[in-house]
């Protein structure tokens, strides 16, 4: 009978270590919001932070010269309550998801009307805006992919790489 209850004992203590460790696992690319004002314009990112875990992410995990779904998981989507000068082109108050195409010095960005929840989805046809930026070495490394709101524009980080994206 004592062996019994000490193997009981056994699986509980294994059960519920087990589970323990299952809940304190954090995501690979946990779900982030960037908000911000721009403008009088109220802007909101939502999109997933993929990490670079000693990977080449441009040019390599994220190739050059295709469209990528400027996050992980999920689609990206910006949102505004006011039209913005994006790069000098009009944006439309909405809802819109986010693409880019990176090349080695600069990067199409995309802002796509059609808000399919698949991001491999992408038609060039549902194209809200496209522009084009220069991109620029980042001020430090970047594990975790962040969207930053600034007063006069929008940054992509991640990994050595900024995608600056004037907005007004």
């Amino acid at each position: 009978m004592k062996f019994t209850a000490k193997i009981a004992m056994l699986f509980m203590t294994v059960f519920f270590t087990t589970i323990a460790v299952a809940q304190d696992k954090k995501p690979a690319s946990p779900a982030a919001t960037a908000k911000g004002t721009i403008n009088g314009a109220n802007v909101t990112i939502n999109y997933s932070s993929p990490q670079v875990k000693g990977r080449t992410i441009w040019g390599e995990l994220v190739p050059y010269g295709k469209v990528w779904r400027a996050g992980a998981n999920a689609a990206t989507t910006i949102e505004t309550d006011k039209a913005l000068k994006v790069e000098g082109k009009e944006l439309p108050a909405g809802k819109y998801n986010v693409y880019v195409i990176p090349e080695k010095d600069n990067a199409t960005v995309i802002f796509s009307k059609d808000l399919k929840v698949n991001p491999y989805d992408y038609e060039q046809a549902q194209d809200q805006l496209r522009v084009n930026v220069k991109t620029k070495k980042a001020a430090k490394t970047n594990e975790g992919l962040v969207y930053t709101i600034n007063k006069n524009n929008i940054t992509l980080s991640w990994e050595n790489l900024d995608i600056p994206v004037s907005v007004k």
